[in-house]
């Protein structure tokens, strides 16, 4: 098998595990079997993608199949290749709707994230945007775009999550003012806020949050409820919080008694 080859196969690996992700946080519950046949792959191919997923937190395996995971710890983070692959199709709904709150000749930043580089790849149409970035791929999304102006934010590289953290990043970001931050998180309650595993990202986050007029939260609805080691940005900062479809009934309804624009994407 040539190169060329061997990266087709890694690539579709990865397209199939991604799919099997989506299926259990669909269905809610796989079986074996039904992988086997939808993906016409072996049962020993199958029960290995199970075994690196649950590994990686994504599902939980079950006899004969996979059920999604319980609650993730609050310490613990995916690196940003297996928050690719969680979740996506929300992601990118809610990236849709995001995308929409952007006007030409804004200043903005992206924060780094998932859902916020599915936000940058579609800002190929945007005119007279500054976006600025502390997220490597973000940028290197960004660079064709002949309507968007890059400002790439220096600092110290957080390995596996392509970001740039610490207090270079800081001092920099903190001479800024911006129109408005598109923020991601790994957590969201009405009573803690926004909340992330990482205590240098938070502070990097809180800074993001202070230099701009309009605060957006990009969050799927799998993130509601769920709290992570530290607060970066308290409810009455945010100006407008984006979700997908999935949030439940009684979640829309606290929303609305504690007065936060709330939209949803579909």
């Amino acid at each position: 098998m040539n190169s060329k080859e061997l990266a087709k196969d890694v690539l579709f690996a990865e397209e199939r595990k991604m799919e099997i992700v989506q299926l259990v946080q669909e269905r809610g519950k796989v079986l074996v079997p039904d992988l086997i046949a939808h993906f016409q792959v072996s049962p020993a191919t199958i029960r290995n993608d199970l075994r690196d997923l649950e590994a990686n937190g994504l599902i939980k395996r079950t006899h004969g199949g996979a059920i999604p995971p319980d609650t993730l710890k609050v310490g613990f983070e995916l690196d940003n290749h297996n928050k690719t692959i969680k979740n996506h199709k929300q992601k990118q709904a809610v990236a849709r709707k995001a995308a929409e709150l952007i006007e030409d000749g804004d200043i903005i930043i992206l924060d780094t994230g998932t859902t916020t580089y599915e936000l940058a790849k579609l800002l190929r149409d945007k005119r007279n945007v500054t976006a600025i970035v502390n997220d490597i791929e973000i940028a290197r999304c960004l660079e064709d775009f002949d309507g968007v102006q890059v400002v790439v934010i220096g600092g110290t590289l957080r390995k596996k999550f392509h970001c740039t953290i610490g207090p270079f990043a800081a001092n920099l970001l903190a001479e800024l003012n911006v129109d408005k931050v598109f923020l991601g998180t790994n957590g969201f309650s009405l009573q803690k806020g926004c909340t992330t595993p990482d205590i240098n990202q938070a502070e990097i986050k809180r800074i993001m949050v202070k230099i701009s007029s309009q605060v957006i939260v990009l969050c799927d609805s799998s993130k509601i409820g769920v709290n992570s080691f530290v607060q970066f940005a308290s409810p009455e900062h945010i100006d407008a919080f984006i979700t997908d479809d999935g949030i439940k009934p009684n979640q829309i309804d606290e929303f609305a008694e504690q007065g936060l624009d709330l939209r949803i994407a579909k």
